[in-house]
Order: structure tokens, then sequence, then C-alpha cells
């Protein structure tokens, strides 16, 4: 079975950049004029939660951007004999010592923006490939009067799941936390190796799916132990095999988590892509899709991304954190001074980059 991680072509990494805006007054101008007409669908990717601290997978430092770097894939993590098992410690334990980050981690100013369009309904969704959920966090904190977990849940499509839940291959779902926990008391001593890294204040390179590069501390993998489903136990099965709730690489996406993704490109009038180089097919395909149907599109990213050289969109080259406060405030108008969760919700947001490697 041959499956490789999603990059982009030597052709667009190698090509010279377009410059598409003189300035930042420009670029604000072009993306609030995009946004003002409202029923704009949005697609954001990794890009957009660089200011919460998290890395971009294909950024200058992306983990993904290493030729050398080898993920598990999913019939690796799946396996049900000796090698599966192994894979699984190595998941496990890299993730057990990572998520902690990205579970505190906070959303950023690009986040706070798009919850105030959302809000206001400028953007009636997002279809985001993060697993991060900071999107949510974003209008839970933002408005939590008027966003309940239901209603952020019909206007935000994790299109490759979320890090925040577990399964197992039985289908039994937990929260990520109650896994956090359990993997803490199966394994004290990881428990206390990571206290101690805390106290020391140092810091693991954690990339946006919880999973952190430890093999240069000359660890081993062996002594972890990856807890067995509770509630299969209950039935009499021992299973140990368990998967974070988003889609590894050679998994499929679910069809209703297609579907639902194609209508929302039906349903909106323009399309906004923002932090992501669409380097995976699932969000190139609803690219796709908006051309087909002669939607304007607009992509906002730095970088190069694999729509470069494509027909029908306008690209601007700016960090989203740079503007989208200023876009924001523009689009709304009066209410975004005096309609105090807007306001504030424009003014909320960390912008905490990761350090360089």
């Amino acid at each position: 079975m041959r499956i490789s991680v999603p990059g982009l072509p030597r052709a667009i990494l190698d090509a010279q950049p377009v410059i598409a805006v003189k300035n930042i007054d420009e670029a604000v101008e072009r993306v609030t004029n995009f946004l003002q007409g409202g029923n704009v669908g949005l697609i954001t990717g990794a890009g957009v939660s660089v200011d919460s601290g998290l890395r971009a997978y294909r950024g200058k430092d992306g983990r993904y951007m290493n030729p050398n770097y080898k993920p598990i894939f999913y019939h690796e993590l799946v396996d049900s004999s000796e090698k599966g098992k192994a894979f699984r410690r190595r998941y496990w334990l890299r993730s057990f010592l990572g998520y902690p980050h990205v579970r505190s981690t906070l959303p950023n100013t690009t986040h706070f923006a798009f919850a105030a369009l959302q809000h206001t309904s400028y953007i009636p969704w997002i279809i985001t490939q993060n697993v991060d959920g900071l999107h949510h966090k974003a209008l839970e904190l933002g408005a939590p009067s008027s966003w309940n977990l239901s209603r952020i849940s019909d206007r935000i499509l994790e299109l490759h799941g979320s890090i925040h839940s577990v399964q197992c291959s039985r289908g039994h779902v937990i929260a990520r936390n109650k896994f956090q926990d359990w993997l803490t008391r199966s394994n004290p001593s990881w428990h206390r190796f990571a206290n101690d890294i805390a106290r020391r204040s140092q810091k693991l390179r954690t990339n946006p799916d919880g999973d952190v590069d430890i093999e240069q501390l000359g660890v081993s993998y062996e002594d972890f132990v990856v807890p067995d489903c509770p509630t299969c136990l209950l039935a009499g099965h021992r299973n140990s095999v368990q998967k974070p709730g988003f889609v590894f690489f050679g998994e499929s996406i679910p069809e209703a988590v297609k579907e639902r993704a194609l209508r929302c490109v039906e349903d909106c009038d323009r399309l906004l892509l923002a932090g992501t180089t669409l380097a995976t097919y699932s969000a190139f395909r609803l690219l796709k899709h908006a051309l087909e149907q002669r939607k304007p599109v607009m992509l906002l990213n730095v970088g190069p991304t694999r729509a470069d050289g494509l027909s029908g969109i306008e690209k601007i080259d700016v960090a989203t954190g740079t503007i989208l406060p200023t876009i924001a405030r523009a689009v709304i108008g009066r209410p975004a001074e005096e309609d105090l969760i807007i306001r504030e919700m424009i003014q909320s947001g960390i912008v905490k980059p990761p350090p360089e490697d």
C-alpha cells in the first residue's frame, strides 16, 4: 500500500511569488469589498491558527515540509497485530505529551474576527480543515448567550474531524479529556516526565494535531500503555485500538461530511479561503466545485498554494492576523462600535506565534 503525505508540486514551490497587493491598505480594501455583500462561505486551514501558537503543517517550519518526516497512517494505527500496537504506543505517547498544549490554546485575532463576521451573518458557515476547535472557542467565548454547542456544530463543519474526541474500533466515542485521564492513570512515569518538562518550562515541538517530536530526547515507546476501551471490556472484549476523532492519512472523510461541504459551497454567493495551501484534495475539491459554479473566489494565504496559476481566483498574499480585525470592523460597520458583544469580539484574541526552529 502506497500512501503519501499531500504536498505542493516542486514547480509551485519554486515559482516566483506573485505580488497581489501593493500594501496592507489595499489588502484590507479588497477583502472588505469581497465580504461586504454577505453570504460568503469560508474555508480555513492551519495558517489561521499560527498566531495561537500552533505551527502550520506546510509553513516555513512545517512538519510536512520535512522530506524525512514519516507520519503514522490509518491502516498502521488500527492494525490489530503487535506491529499495530507498537504504532499506537508511539502515536498515543506523543499525543499524550502534546495534547495539553493544544487543549489550552486560545483563539487568536483571526478566529475572533471571523466569529464576529459569522455572528453578524456575513459568513453564514465555516468549513475548517483544522482539528483544534479554535473557531468553536471564539464563538463560545465571544457570544456565549447566542452560540450554544448545537448551533455552533450546525454552522462550523470540521472537514477533517476534531482532536477533542477519541473513538475505539467498535465505535465507542469519548471526550479526549477523559481519555487523557485514562492515559495518565495508565502511565504514571510518563505523567511525571510531562510534569518535569512543565516545571523546567521546556517546550516540546507540537504540531497542530497535538503530535510532538520526542525522538531527540532519546526516549522509548515500549513501556507506554494504551488502555482498553472500558465499554468494550463490559461487553467482554479487550480492545486498545483507539484513534483520535480526526481523519488520518489513508482514511476517508465520511460521505456525509463531503456532501455537507459541497452543499455549503453551493449555497454561498462567493467563497473565501484563508490560511490554507490547499495541499489536501478534500479542500481543493471544494475550491474546484466553487469555480465550476462560477462563484467569485478569494484566497488569503502567505506563500505558495495548490491553487496558484488557476484562473478565477483572487489571491491576497498577506497573513490573516495582520488585516482581519480591521476588515471585520469595516464590513460590520456601526454595530462593530455600538454592539458590546461584536466590539469585544473584534478586539479579542491572542497573537503568540510559535518560535522558529
